[in-house]
């Protein structure tokens, strides 16, 4: 489980392209300095294991689904890359619950100042669109980022200087794809009202009943 809170970017060094999937070597520094090899590292919101640990670089191999689901099928050496270890048990809890599973794809359409932030409006299909609310919590790319306002066929976040300096936002423009993931918690919810919605249980009933 990871929370949204970048700390740092690495850069792609190396792609192999073996079949339908692809090994990638990213070269890092802080995250690397107490992971082992088998360790969960989130790389663009992407949860991907740590193959192998050499230097200031590490391995990690990516499925053909993964590749379908995200912005890596567009990677190249040279890319930056936002990186976050697994939250240790005893972390401190600063973003929102980030599994690293990505929901989607999103397209930037537009990129605004305001004052001391910057205005990210995103596209993205309505399965996702649906999953998201105002004021709750989205993954960009692996960054917790609120949720400003959601339209019909977007969402727009605001993102602070900090946020900026120290992920991969600093780099991203207009038309640039961008790695989404739902709020965990959301999604549950979502398929629990889903389900009870063919099961007969409506709000009348529970009410009826003492709930």
């Amino acid at each position: 489980m990871f929370t949204g809170i970048v700390e740092e970017t690495g850069t792609v060094a190396r792609i192999q392209r073996i079949g339908q999937s692809v090994r990638i070597v990213i070269t890092a520094e802080k995250i690397l300095e107490d992971i082992k090899t088998g360790d969960s590292i989130a790389v663009n919101g992407i949860c991907l294991t740590a193959a192998a640990i050499s230097g200031k670089t590490f391995m990690a191999d990516v499925m053909h689904e993964t590749l379908r689901r995200t912005s890596l099928a567009n990677a190249g050496p040279g890319c930056l890359v936002n990186l976050e270890r697994a939250m240790p048990a005893d972390g401190r809890f600063g973003g929102h619950i980030v599994s690293g599973h990505i929901d989607g794809t999103g397209k930037i359409l537009g990129i605004k100042k305001d004052s001391n932030a910057i205005w990210y409006t995103i596209g993205t299909k309505a399965e996702i669109l649906d999953g998201i609310v105002e004021k709750g919590s989205i993954a960009v790319d692996g960054i917790s980022l609120t949720v400003a306002t959601v339209g019909k066929e977007f969402f727009q976040v605001s993102v602070i200087p900090h946020t900026m300096e120290h992920t991969v936002l600093a780099v991203r423009k207009v038309q640039d794809t961008v790695n989404l993931e739902n709020d965990c918690i959301g999604k549950y919810v979502k398929k629990y009202i889903a389900q009870t919605s063919h099961s007969g249980i409506t709000k009348e009933m529970l009410l009826q009943n003492g709930f």
